[in-house]
């Protein structure tokens, strides 16, 4: 994937070869239309929105064959991108008057390239976590998420209201996520297996009876549910028995490369002028249209 990454860079450092060769020999009519040509280029360049994201978490983002409900088409894919995220990267792209370019990568890549300056920005249903906003600048929120617990039918916790009606469940979740992280260690003598790569291979386990729970966001376990209708959906939000979580481990926000406050201002403007119940729509919209959902 990384190599995907540097193609554009290695094109247009390929690209300015050429010219610099050029102009080495030429009029200099001939050095102006290639400095006009090399503006045009930067211009073009710059109105491209790149977002980076996983096109694999359902309903924030995942990957489709076609354009359909106005899915976008991954970079260096013959594959769409759609979802909550895409969704959102389509409405600021729109509002700013760019080009969207979605590139795929996995999850634990997302920070890096951003940091990098790769891509512009990442929008990919992360959390604004104090130790993310060590390494990236973050928009404010475009989803305000709350935790909730997926277990089977039939099983022993099908009925639990707490998190202490979870002891002694065998756990797993999404790696590098508050999910795994800070969550499951609040179930009593929880047995915690390994995290896993993705969230769909966290359902996966789930379904195949590897665990007993996952625990997740609200927006992903509902969109589980969907997918896999002996799935039953536990949230404790609200009561004296919910998991433990600060407002910057569940709000979702864009990340984008430390100091681009440029582009992190114009981000911004768009977001005020959407609500809460304008974020909640779009993700009910997301989840409707999910791989699985017919």
């Amino acid at each position: 994937m990384k190599k995907k990454l540097f193609a554009a860079a290695a094109v247009a450092l390929a690209m300015t070869m050429v010219f610099t060769g050029c102009s080495s020999s030429s009029s200099s009519d001939t050095d102006a239309d290639t400095e006009t040509e090399a503006e045009a280029t930067e211009t073009e360049d710059d109105n491209v929105l790149t977002v980076a994201m996983e096109c694999g978490y359902a309903p924030y983002n995942w990957t489709q064959p076609d354009d359909s409900n106005g899915a976008v088409q991954i970079r260096d894919s013959s594959d769409y991108a759609y979802g909550y995220d895409v969704m959102m990267a389509k409405l600021i792209a729109e509002e700013l008057g760019m080009e969207l370019e979605i590139v795929k990568l996995d999850w634990d890549s997302l920070v890096p390239v951003v940091q990098s300056g790769t891509v512009d920005c990442v929008i990919a249903g992360q959390s604004i976590t104090s130790e993310r906003l060590e390494m990236v600048d973050f928009s404010d929120p475009y989803y305000y998420a709350t935790i909730v617990t997926l277990t089977k039918a039939g099983s022993e916790y099908e009925n639990a209201t707490s998190v202490a009606d979870l002891a002694g469940a065998t756990c797993t979740s999404q790696q590098n996520t508050i999910w795994y992280d800070t969550c499951l260690p609040q179930i009593p003598d929880a047995d915690i297996l390994p995290a896993q790569e993705s969230a769909p291979a966290m359902l996966v386990a789930l379904d195949a009876g590897k665990c007993d729970i996952v625990v997740t966001d609200q927006p992903t376990g509902l969109a589980a549910t969907v997918a896999y209708p002996d799935f039953v959906l536990l949230d404790f939000t609200g009561t004296e028995g919910e998991f433990e979580v600060s407002d910057e481990e569940i709000n979702i926000g864009i990340s984008l490369q430390k100091g681009n406050t440029e582009l992190l201002e114009k981000i911004n403007s768009v977001l005020s002028t959407l609500t809460e119940d304008d974020f909640v729509e779009m993700m009910n919209e997301a989840i409707s249209v999910q791989p699985l959902s017919e």
